[in-house]
């Protein structure tokens, strides 16, 4: 908390709810019964790459969705750009005036939904740049990141773990399944019967929403190119859903529905599974998925943002 109250709030879901409902004074509104990302805070919203190549900005993360009350969304992101302001010392006066922003342009997008997906909206220049660096990032951008380098193995160490016989089994078994099979091939480059190889594998040590959870990375062949897949546990969503309302109790089956009703350029790319008795969600990683850094800029460009 000491060194980035953004960092801490961002990954203590469970407690931003137990937070949430304790607070007094005036009770919440109550929207309608929608999928919501239950985790919305500004390191989850970003470029995101559909497997035609398109790039836009949308929700990235969605181990916490669910049909609930879109006031929970609101609330988070406001939470996450409060902190963020405070841990990038922007005066008082700025975040009351971000939070105002955010408000006005969740308002302008209810007003008027039939001319937001067809109208150029005019974005600030720190989403313009994002959006363009994401768009010329290729495969060696993502490897060096993720992998270090370019060979075409995992570094086993800090990062990744060795697999036992079982996990290695498990996860050669998964990239044999017909509609994994087709997730893998499903981008515009690739051919639908490009041949598939299992190149590396390692259980990918991660934090936060992944601690004591399975987490995978496999390293890819698919003909002459590279693809990183990772493959997620998926557990109870921390966050609060509607009663009477129609959640798959299979949590993987869960994420990726909320996923294709909210980022569908994401949504498309991701598969529920059955991995070692465990419910996961499989995605391929792809350059184009950044995260928005809000907490490096001025104030101005913060409320525009």
């Amino acid at each position: 908390m000491a060194r980035s109250p953004h960092a801490y709030v961002r990954g203590n879901t469970a407690q931003y709810y137990e937070w949430l409902h304790r607070q007094r004074g005036h009770r919440l509104p109550r929207g309608p019964a929608i999928w919501i990302c239950g985790d919305c805070h500004i390191g989850n919203l970003g470029p995101l790459a559909a497997a035609n190549g398109q790039v836009e900005v949308g929700i990235r993360d969605f181990d916490q969705t669910v049909i609930g009350n879109p006031a929970h969304d609101l609330i988070r992101l406001g939470l996450s750009l409060a902190t963020a302001a405070r841990g990038s010392s922007l005066p008082g006066i700025v975040t009351a005036r971000m939070l105002e922003q955010m408000l006005e342009g969740y308002e302008e997008a209810l007003a008027e939904p039939d001319e937001i997906g067809a109208a150029q909206v005019s974005q600030p220049s720190l989403v313009k740049s994002t959006v363009r660096g994401a768009v010329k990032r290729s495969w060696k951008h993502l490897a060096r990141e993720r992998i270090v380098d370019l060979k075409p193995s995992l570094p086993m160490g800090r990062g990744f773990w060795p697999l036992a016989d079982a996990e290695r089994a498990a996860i050669e078994a998964l990239f044999e399944a017909p509609d994994v099979i087709a997730l893998v091939t499903a981008l515009k480059t690739r051919d639908t019967s490009a041949r598939i190889r299992l190149l590396d594998a390692g259980y990918w040590v991660k934090g936060c929403s992944s601690l004591g959870l399975l987490r995978y990375a496999a390293l890819l062949q698919v003909d002459d190119e590279f693809c990183l897949m990772d493959i997620k546990e998926a557990v109870r969503a921390a966050a609060v859903r509607y009663p009477k309302v129609t959640v798959p109790r299979d949590n993987a089956r869960r994420v990726v529905e909320g996923a294709r009703a909210l980022s569908p350029a994401l949504g498309r790319r991701m598969s529920a599974q059955r991995f070692m008795d465990h419910g996961v969600f499989i995605r391929e990683l792809l350059p184009q998925d950044l995260k928005l850094e809000i907490a490096r800029v001025d104030p101005r460009e913060a409320m525009r943002a």
